[in-house]
């Protein structure tokens, strides 16, 4: 196990904030713009807090016990239970693989177009799909350690740029609320974005030198990251009503750069969604080569991005949180709080667990609606947690096993 102990602090840093450096994030702040910028970062903050010690924690089952996150979930849910979450989340990544591609697609044709009257965004949506699959092919140490990192630090770089293009009239600050969207709903677009990337964070932290490294670096790295992100996209949205990423670049007079700088971020967060895509797919059929497979939903969602309803992103957000919140509300009470922190082989399905979880889906929708003033994802994950720890000493035993044969 220690060979394959090789990630530290600056790996994780630089690997989540290049994750959270993404054209997603930018566009999902401009979608904050009714609340006003004051309002609108106070509830990127409190979101991306929540999420992101929510994230962190989920991370550190990867560290302690070596084993992807949905593997993980066999501790609360047993071997079919973890089937289950594995075939949701390769569902979940292919989605995030074609939203990424698409968003990236476009905002790069709208470049081309203004550079050389060069509309194909077909042509876009293929091309950054082989640079995420050459990326996957470089493999853990060339493309987790090397290549991301060298990428980050140009990512760093245009990061800057963007928030002096959006920030340079600084009236953006004093914006009021437009109205169209409460604190709430705001608060729970923050924290969806972090909460997605639960199902993925152990696939990485497994890899780390110790938890320290793991949790600081990606705790810090992802927060930082995706609150500017966010930031950023807040401000362009009050200020020229556009959060579109390339009108950004193009007014920084930034030319043929943008495209590349529109592609990098891209491709440092969806070389992840692929690759854990490829984990989880390895979890229910431990015979398939992860990175095939990784490869494999590279090239399915690249045909989804061809055709993909950008229009229903928020939608898509909501459903992530609705599956994903409960579940890790009851892995993450079962593993520190009720200290049940081991993969039992012999359980199956732990039915009394997936009725909880059953119960927090229908609980966040009814959040949704009620629009609570801490959104949904918190409120339900406290809710669930604290049903699942009550009702834990009653269905433990709620379960379906292997049956081993007695020996004669």
């Amino acid at each position: 196990m220690a060979k394959k102990s090789t990630l530290g602090f600056n790996h994780y840093l630089f690997l989540w904030f290049g994750a959270a450096i993404s054209i997603a994030e930018i566009l999902t702040g401009g979608l904050l713009a009714p609340l006003g910028f004051q309002s609108g970062v106070a509830a990127i903050v409190l979101g991306h807090l929540a999420g992101t010690g929510i994230l962190v924690l989920a991370g550190l089952i990867g560290t302690q016990e070596r084993i992807p996150a949905l593997v993980s979930t066999r501790i609360s849910f047993g071997k079919y239970g973890s089937y289950l979450f594995s075939v949701l989340n390769v569902l979940q990544l292919v989605g995030w693989t074609a939203v990424m591609i698409i968003t990236a697609a476009r905002s790069a044709n709208e470049v081309s177009k203004i550079l050389w009257g060069l509309d194909q965004l077909t042509l876009w949506s293929v091309g950054i799909g082989g640079l995420v699959m050459l990326w996957i092919a470089l493999g853990r140490e060339g493309g987790m350690k090397k290549a991301n990192m060298v990428a980050v630090l140009l990512l760093l770089g245009i990061t800057m740029v963007l928030s002096s293009v959006v920030f340079k009239d600084s009236s953006a600050l004093f914006a009021p609320a437009a109205g169209g969207m409460s604190f709430g709903q705001a608060v729970e677009l923050s924290v969806i974005m972090p909460l997605s990337w639960l199902p993925l964070i152990a696939d990485y932290t497994r890899f780390a030198k110790s938890k320290k490294s793991a949790a600081w670096g990606s705790g810090l790295g992802y927060f930082i990251g995706s609150c500017w992100m966010y930031i950023i996209g807040l401000g362009a949205a009050i200020i020229a009503g556009n959060s579109e990423p390339s009108a950004m670049l193009l007014a920084a007079n930034l030319g043929l750069s943008a495209m590349g700088i529109i592609i990098l971020a891209t491709v440092t967060t969806t070389f992840l969604d692929a690759y854990s895509a490829g984990v989880s797919f390895a979890n229910v059929y431990p015979q398939f080569n992860e990175k095939k497979v990784a490869l494999v939903m590279t090239v399915i969602g690249t045909m989804l991005a061809l055709w993909f309803n950008i229009e229903q992103y928020e939608h898509f957000l909501i459903a992530i949180g609705s599956v994903f919140a409960p579940l890790f509300a009851i892995l993450l009470t079962e593993y520190f709080i009720v200290k049940n922190r081991k993969v039992q082989d012999a359980v199956l399905v732990n039915w009394g667990a997936l009725l909880v979880w059953g119960a927090g889906v229908g609980l966040y929708y009814q959040f949704i609606e009620l629009d609570f003033a801490l959104g949904a994802t918190i409120p339900v994950m406290l809710i669930t947690a604290l049903l699942h720890k009550i009702l834990w000493g009653y269905t433990k035993q709620w379960t379906y096993c292997k049956r081993y044969p007695i020996a004669s």
